[in-house]
């Protein structure tokens, strides 16, 4: 047994709900029709160069529906692979859910708290789509329930977030992230991998800025490529700038990047998975997100190491 409670060798999102909430957890996204300022001309037009919202919001999210509906329609949805006593998380998924007034947030994070069984909130969102009013309200509801704000962050290169038109720097994540942590609200953090540039030695050695952030989980994914986005065109003029693995190498580095890890960080997420319906350039194949998990389990076995075994002994 790991010091997060776990007898795997990293530190699952199952072990963190487990520990917070005593019983197991089902995130169910919702949308709650909300945009994004690099799309609407605030920031910028067409998003990040990456994003094509379809890869990943599930079909029976539906922004046309209210929060209760979605949530209705995504417990029918999942409700053979719950056991017994599941709580529920609603996880406000699609583009950036603090882009609005703080009426309107009022108004749809108390709707899905309202539903039965739910125990919190997850909200994804920009790092500079927040503010000191917005936080304030999230800590208020973190007093009262479970609540982690999930920031998009991708990279921790200012270089790399102006390839892929991010529309800020890593200096507003930073921010982000410490001044919701100080009000005692959960933050969670995505990062991509094999974006256009990036080594892998650089990814490691990130995981050094990642550990000095006040994270709670962490989601990796490898970069996907969907037809329709400026992402595929770049790949398509100038393929030498990205780092394509075979699943062994993307195990074997992420690997080594959970060996760096901070240990009380909680892995939610190593890899994506694009929708059958939406075309993707060299996608995983058959190989499904939990085959991952077991190669990567596998492999840190094989190593007799664990997540943190790196940061803890570099500690030392």
């Amino acid at each position: 047994m790991y010091p997060w409670g776990d007898a795997r060798p990293y530190h699952s999102y199952a072990a963190y709900c487990r520990r917070t909430f005593g019983r197991p957890i089902q995130k169910l996204p919702v949308d709650g029709g909300f945009t994004c300022p690099n799309r609407d001309g605030t920031v910028g037009h067409g998003g990040c160069s990456f994003c094509s919202n379809e890869a990943f919001t599930p079909a029976y999210c539906d922004p046309r529906r209210t929060v209760r509906q979605q949530v209705d329609d995504a417990i029918a949805f999942h409700r053979r692979g719950f056991p017994a006593g599941t709580g529920f998380l609603v996880y406000f998924q699609s583009y950036s859910n603090t882009y609005a007034p703080l009426e309107r947030l009022q108004r749809l994070f108390g709707e899905a708290l309202a539903c039965p069984g739910v125990a919190g909130i997850v909200v994804g969102t920009r790092p500079d789509c927040v503010d000191a009013a917005k936080l304030d309200y999230l800590a208020d509801l973190a007093r009262r329930t479970y609540v982690c704000v999930e920031y998009g962050i991708e990279s921790t290169s200012d270089a790399t977030l102006r390839t892929i038109d991010r529309g800020h720097d890593f200096a507003a994540a930073r921010r982000a992230v410490e001044a919701t942590a100080a009000r005692s609200v959960a933050v969670g953090a995505h990062f991509i991998l094999g974006l256009p540039d990036e080594s892998d030695t650089e990814l490691l050695d990130r995981t050094r800025i990642i550990n000095a952030l006040p994270l709670a989980t962490v989601k990796f994914h490898q970069l996907q490529f969907v037809e329709g986005t400026r992402m595929t065109d770049l790949y398509d003029a100038e393929p030498a700038r990205f780092r394509r693995w075979t699943a062994a190498e993307y195990v074997d580095l992420t690997a080594e990047i959970l060996r760096r890890l901070r240990p009380d960080i909680a892995v939610e997420r190593i890899a994506g998975q694009t929708p059958p319906r939406i075309r993707c350039r060299r996608p995983w194949g058959n190989l499904r997100g939990d085959a991952l998990w077991r190669m990567l389990e596998k492999r840190l076995v094989e190593k007799n190491a664990h997540q943190g075994e790196f940061f803890v002994s570099s500690q030392r």
